[in-house]
C-alpha cells in the first residue's frame, strides 16, 4: 500500500464511521436511530451532542456516536475541515506543525473530503500538532489547553478528530496523558489498548515513521505471493529498548528472535538520562549491534 493511501485510509476510517452512524440518522423515523441529534448550520452548537439522560459531568471515556458525535453535520455530502493555519496565528497559535503532521493534513486538505467552508464540514481536524505528546520531545506542542479555548468551533471537541502517535512520556508513556482534555473528540491513535479504545468511537492508526513518505515512490519489487520469500531479510526490526517500564517486556524478549542472518532484530539501551544506572546485562552487547 502506498503511504498517501495508508494516510487517507486513516481518514476514510473516519468516514466510514460516520457514514455507518448517519446511515441511522436516516432511519430516525422508524425508531431505529432515536438518539441522533439535529443541529442548525450556524455554529450554535447549545445541546448538541449530549442525550437527554446523559450525566453532562460524566467522564468523555463513554463517549459513543450516539452521545458525543452531532449527525445534523452531516447532512449531505460527506466532508472534512481542516483549521487553516492563518487563523491559528490569529489566535497566537502560530506554530507550524512536525513534518509528519503537516503530511497527515495534507493528506486530507488534498482528498476530495476536503471543505473551507466550515459550515459544510462533518469533521473538525486540528492544525495543532498533537502526533508527539512526549513533553520530551522536540515536537510537543505547549500549552495546547489555551490554545483549545481561543478557537471558536472547538466546542469541547465536538465532531472533531484528533490523530496522536505518541503519549506520555517515559518511563511510563502512559497512553491517556496527552496533556490537555480531548473532550468528545474522536482520537485516532496508534498502540491504543482495549481498555482505553473508545468502541466505535475512537480509530486506531498505525505508528509510522517521522520519515515516512507522503507519497509512493517506484513500484515494489514483489511480482507474485511467493513464500516463502527470496529476500535476504524476512524480518527486521531497529529501535531502542526500555530496561524497564511499559514496552519494556516486548522489546526486551525481541532478541529471542534474532538470528543474524534473515532476522535481524536489534535494539539500543541507549534511552534517556538513566540508562546507564538501569542497563542490564546484555546492554553492551545490544548496543554494539545496534551500531553495526
Amino acid at each position: 500500500m502506498q503511504p498517501k493511501k495508508r494516510y487517507l485510509l486513516v481518514l476514510l476510517s473516519c468516514a466510514f464511521l460516520a457514514y455507518c452512524y448517519f446511515g441511522g440518522y436516516r432511519l430516525k423515523s422508524d425508531g431505529v436511530c432515536g438518539d441522533a441529534i439535529e443541529t442548525s448550520p450556524d455554529f450554535r452548537w447549545s445541546g448538541i451532542g449530549t442525550r437527554p439522560d446523559a450525566d453532562p459531568s460524566a467522564p468523555h471515556r463513554h463517549c459513543r456516536m450516539s452521545n458525543c458525535f452531532d449527525f445534523g453535520r452531516c447532512r449531505g455530502e460527506f466532508k472534512v475541515f481542516v483549521y487553516p493555519q492563518a487563523d491559528y496565528m490569529e489566535v497566537d497559535i502560530g506554530l507550524n506543525p512536525a513534518p509528519s503532521y503537516q503530511k497527515v493534513l495534507d493528506a486530507i486538505v488534498e482528498s476530495r473530503y476536503y471543505t473551507t467552508d466550515a459550515r459544510k464540514a462533518c469533521l473538525f481536524v486540528l492544525a495543532i500538532d498533537t502526533l508527539d505528546r512526549d513533553p520530551l520531545s522536540a515536537d510537543f506542542v505547549r500549552n495546547v489547553p489555551s490554545r483549545l479555548r481561543k478557537l471558536k468551533l472547538w466546542n469541547g471537541g465536538l465532531n472533531h478528530v484528533i490523530f496522536n502517535l505518541y503519549s506520555g512520556t517515559w518511563p511510563d508513556y502512559a497512553e491517556d496523558d496527552l496533556g490537555f482534555d480531548p473532550g468528545k473528540a474522536i482520537l485516532a491513535k496508534a498502540s491504543m489498548s482495549v481498555a482505553n479504545l473508545r468502541p466505535g468511537f475512537d480509530v486506531s492508526i498505525p505508528l509510522f515513521h517521522k520519515n515516512h513518505p507522503q507519497r509512493g515512490g517506484e513500484p515494489g519489487s514483489v511480482h507474485a505471493n511467493n513464500f516463502p520469500t527470496r529476500k535476504k531479510f524476512l524480518l527486521a526490526f531497529k529501535g531502542k529498548r526500555y530496561v524497564h517500564g511499559i514496552g519494556s517486556e516486548t522489546r526486551n524478549a525481541l532478541y529471542h528472535l534474532h538470528n543474524d542472518r534473515d532476522i535481524v532484530m536489534v535494539t539500543t539501551c541507549r534511552h534517556g538520562k538513566s540508562w546507564r544506572e538501569l542497563k542490564d546485562g546484555r546492554c553492551d552487547d545490544d548496543n554494539a549491534d545496534y551500531e553495526r
